[in-house]
């Protein structure tokens, strides 16, 4: 079996916490683990930049395992399959479970436009992809706690009980919670559409 000796000396300057090894070892792989992931990603930037800087800091936690029995990219490479799965998978959830606005009948619409059937029609799909945009953008700028239980709740799955739990607060407090969370999410993004509609208004009109 091949051992890899320019890798495995890699490795060791990396255990010994050498910089210059830092250094190298992030330049020479983001680029080639970043063109790895976005062809797996159809084609998303910011999602094979976020999965490429896991795969990296996972690698350096998991730098004590690697064997030099394969190239250090390749072992990288397996590493980044799984984050690609996860990521996948998390966004899957995202999609399949989020239905926190019952109430609010156009999110509501834009969230089922998820589950619609994939068309032909470029201006369908753009759609889709920026209604789950805004809905991301939303959440992270809610406050914390409250971006924090819609996606337990709603994209994680968690019961209204484990989520109590997680938070030390009793239950019917945690439906309290989730109510201003919901409405708080409801006011984001509504005006995140109007704004994205009147931009594009006025692209139409220029």
């Amino acid at each position: 079996m091949p051992v890899y000796l320019d890798d495995k000396k890699l490795v060791k300057q990396l255990l010994d916490g050498d910089q210059r090894a830092f250094d190298h070892f992030f330049e020479d792989n983001f680029a080639r683990l970043y063109r790895f992931a976005i062809v797996r990603l159809s084609d998303d930037p910011e999602g094979a930049r976020e999965v490429v800087q896991i795969v990296l800091t996972r690698a350096i936690r998991k730098m004590h395992t690697y064997r030099a029995e394969s190239a250090l990219f390749t072992w990288l490479c397996a590493i980044c399959r799984n984050e690609i799965s996860d990521w996948l998978s998390k966004q899957s959830r995202y999609r399949d479970h989020i239905v926190l606005v019952e109430d609010f009948p156009e999110i509501q619409s834009a969230i089922d436009s998820f589950r619609a059937p994939p068309e032909d029609s470029p201006e369908r799909y753009y759609q889709r992809v920026e209604a789950m945009r805004l809905i991301q953008v939303a959440l992270d700028s809610l406050p914390a706690k409250y971006g924090n239980v819609l996606e337990w709740k709603y994209v994680e799955g968690h019961s209204v009980k484990e989520i109590a739990a997680r938070l030390e607060i009793g239950a019917e407090a945690t439906q309290s919670l989730l109510a201003r969370a919901k409405r708080a999410f409801a006011d984001v993004y509504t005006t995140l559409t109007k704004g994205a509609h009147d931009q594009a208004d006025e692209l139409v009109q220029s």
